[in-house]
């Protein structure tokens, strides 16, 4: 070959191997990936900095009585394809826009660093439009590492079932489906609803004149963000026109119509039908909101209505609040097929005790007897119980303050808003159903989420930007506060509870929202022991239960029971009649620098960067937190139906002080009454770190009386009354829960 035919092959060989190159980050930068970002260091072309790369796969480097690593994520992810979402993104709430699928993958790869996430937009809002876009977002989010060996991020799609029913005996919750596959083939052409009022709210045609009359109002008070309330009658416009299946028809995940699955049972039997693998991960059984008085597991725990192959793990902790601790008071109870308000305990105020004592105080304060004001107080009571999840209209002109911190877990850690105890994980492990045949109990792993409505996964590493990184909202004037919330005069005297005749203007009112806004905080995370780093290595992690749950930070958590020839992890279930050992190993998250790393993205990706991210990512030091303790919890599952549960929870069973002057914490422990008792039990641990601020740390922040009680709140509102650059941030002691160990005495 001459020299110049060799000189030209040469000059077209880098010509196009420049141009494969450009065209490949053309694509990213297309699809707003950003690039390649492979997690190696020999990869010189990376933008990740190589310290967060190494911090990123520290667990990798760091493990101890395992050869496997530990990964972060966040199981559950809304974008703007949420009816909700898209409401809190409106201008007149204080939203900052709409942020679709993409942005929460651009987000938990380059603001909060994650290793996996996944999609999970309310079933309820979804057309075939919107959940194949979802579908395309996933894959590409996928698609940049989708060769490599050690992808820098994994995404998951999911969506959430968003069930909710007045009638607690019909009330089971939220649960989130994530698919194992992502292909067309292998995933419904549209996600599963629920049915009821949730689908009644976010898909009944006749709610359609209400939403467009509420726009174009707004359009005219807004007229700059005229578009984005046109957008929002498009948006619901959209949901309508796709057609429900018909009443009693079977599943088909072919078909592009709207399906409601009533129960967890028809759910399950709805999942079955899906080629994919799929895993249930219920959430939110404690969130008051929405969820009544006295709903509980009880109902759930059977054959029909559990499947423990798919739901087998729970979401102790999301940017809602906690729902990890059980307690024996509970909002109201029945006797006699009647409802009663409890009086108030040490650390549980009612809310309808609280109405009375409203309508009493300002009774007196009229001059009535006392003998007057104590039946006033006591209607008060009964009408608020009849009231049900709206019972705070049985008393007229009721200010949010008014309530102080009624209605609220006093001693729980940031627990969610109008707690339900028997909704919580302590309660579910606790309960055993004989009555059946077959013996049945909840075995769940934990895990932890964000929940957030922004497209953004992870929120938890930083207690920054309270109007993105938590879900509060709320009226941004005077002159919208009085026109999306009841106006009335205050009276001494109760009325009952008639939500047709107050004409409330916008339902979301009849939740409390603005007390609700002060629990409110960033989210949690899941942490999987894997062993690779894979799309099936995650998965297979869920389905040993060798998850754990953080309150957002980056600790790193082993829990393992030692056997005479065999260690054995979290979630295990194991039979034996000797005192079990355990071993607990825990080592503080990385204390976080101001700002972002260097990635090196050039202007465009800088530019989101500032916009998705603040300026402030995941950004570790190479200080970590202080563990100042270990928890463990232990429970001893009903022996019959009958059993009562409060005497079978033990939270502290156990306190292990950790070392001072350590990051970690290393400690070995035993139950010497195991064998004695000769019952099955259940055991986990928390890890507790250093206190650190965190969001709405202290909730109502209350100002307490020398006797400890509630006297005055400072809501952290989500809309004008208190200020965007407020934070409303407390001192907070973050942590990990493992999953359980279930040790069987047979």
């Amino acid at each position: 070959m001459s020299l110049v035919l060799k000189i030209v092959f040469w000059f077209f060989g880098i010509f196009f191997a420049v141009i494969t190159t450009i065209g490949i980050y053309v694509l990213a930068f297309y699809l707003g990936f950003f690039g390649s970002l492979e997690i190696a260091e020999k990869n010189i072309n990376s933008p990740y900095p190589k310290n967060l790369l190494n911090k990123k796969i520290q667990s990798q480097l760091e493990h101890s009585m395992t050869n496997k690593q530990i990964l972060f994520g966040d199981t559950h992810v809304h974008s703007t394809y949420s009816s909700d979402a898209f409401l809190w993104s409106l201008p007149l709430n204080n939203g900052e826009g709409p942020h679709p699928v993409s942005d929460a993958c651009d987000y938990a790869r380059f603001c909060s660093a994650l290793d996996f996430w996944v999609i999970s937009d309310h079933a309820e809002a979804a057309t075939p439009t919107k959940w194949m876009e979802a579908k395309k977002a996933i894959r590409q989010c996928n698609a940049i590492h989708e060769k490599s060996d050690i992808p820098d991020l994994i995404s998951f799609l999911g969506f959430e079932w968003t069930q909710i029913d007045p009638n607690k005996e019909d009330h089971y919750g939220h649960k989130n489906v994530m698919f194992l596959e992502t292909d067309e083939a292998s995933v419904p052409i549209m996600p599963i609803g629920s049915g009821g009022v949730a689908t009644d709210g976010m898909r009944n045609p006749d709610r359609l004149p209400t939403v467009r009359s509420n726009m174009l109002s707004m359009a005219l008070f807004d007229f700059k963000n005229r578009n984005r309330y046109a957008d929002f009658i498009s948006f619901n416009d959209h949901i309508s026109q796709t057609e429900n299946c018909l009443e009693g028809e079977e599943y088909s995940p072919s078909d592009s119509c709207y399906f409601s699955a009533l129960t967890p049972k028809d759910l399950f039997k709805a999942l079955d039908d899906i080629e994919s693998d799929s895993i249930v991960i219920p959430h939110g059984n404690t969130w008051g909101f929405y969820t009544p008085s006295e709903s509980s597991w009880d109902k759930q725990l059977s054959i029909d209505n559990n499947d423990s192959k798919k739901q087998i793990s729970f979401e102790i902790m999301s940017g809602h609040g906690n729902s990890e601790e059980y307690r024996s008071w509970t909002a109201s109870y029945t006797k006699d097929d009647v409802q009663f308000c409890p009086e108030p305990s040490d650390n549980y105020l009612p809310s309808c005790w609280q109405a009375g004592e409203i309508i009493k105080r300002r009774c007196l304060e009229n001059e009535n007897s006392n003998a007057v004001c104590e039946n006033r107080a006591a209607l008060a009571r009964q009408l608020y119980i009849e009231g049900g999840l709206s019972g705070k209209f049985a008393v007229k002109g009721i200010t949010p303050e008014e309530w102080l911190d009624s209605g609220q877990c006093k001693d729980c850690f940031l627990p969610a808003f109008n707690y339900r105890p028997k909704g919580s994980a302590q309660y579910a492990l606790a309960l055993r159903n004989f009555e059946e045949g077959e013996e049945q109990r909840f075995k769940f792993g934990f895990i932890a989420s964000s929940d957030n409505h922004r497209s953004r996964p992870g929120t938890g590493y930083k207690a920054i930007d309270r109007m993105v990184t938590t879900e509060a909202n709320g009226p941004t004037a005077v002159f919208l506060e009085e026109n999306l919330t009841l106006q009335e005069e205050e009276s001494d005297e109760p009325r009952k509870v008639n939500l047709e005749e107050l004409e409330i203007p916008d339902p979301f009112s009849l939740w409390e929202p603005v007390r609700q806004s002060s629990f409110f905080t960033t989210g949690g995370l899941a942490a999987v022991h894997v062993d690779n780093r894979s799309r099936d290595g995650i998965w297979k992690s869920f389905e040993r239960r060798e998850t754990y749950a953080t309150s957002g930070s980056r600790i790193l958590l082993w829990f393992n029971l030692i056997g005479e020839t065999e260690t054995f992890p979290m979630g295990t279930e194991i039979t034996k009649k000797d005192n079990p050992v355990f071993e607990v190993k825990a080592l503080g998250s990385f204390k976080q620098k101001p700002g972002c790393p260097d990635y090196r993205l050039g202007k465009l990706s800088s530019e989101k960067i500032k916009s998705l991210c603040k300026n402030e990512c995941y950004n570790p030091s190479e200080e970590r937190n202080k563990i100042t303790r270990i928890e463990v919890i232990k429970i001893t599952p009903q022996n019959s139906n009958y059993e009562n549960i409060d005497n079978l929870i033990m939270d502290p069973w156990k306190v292990i002080n950790c070392p001072k002057d350590n990051e970690g914490c290393r400690v070995r422990f035993s139950d010497n009454e195991y064998s004695k008792s000769e019952r099955d039990s259940v055991y986990y641990v928390r890890a507790i770190e250093e206190p650190s601020l965190r969001i709405n740390g202290g909730n109502l922040r209350c100002d307490y009386d020398s006797d400890g009680n509630c006297k005055k709140v400072n809501i952290c509102y989500g809309g004008y009354k208190t200020s965007r650059e407020d934070n409303c941030t407390m001192m907070s002691e973050e942590r990990a829960w493992s999953s359980p160990i279930f040790v069987n005495y047979q």
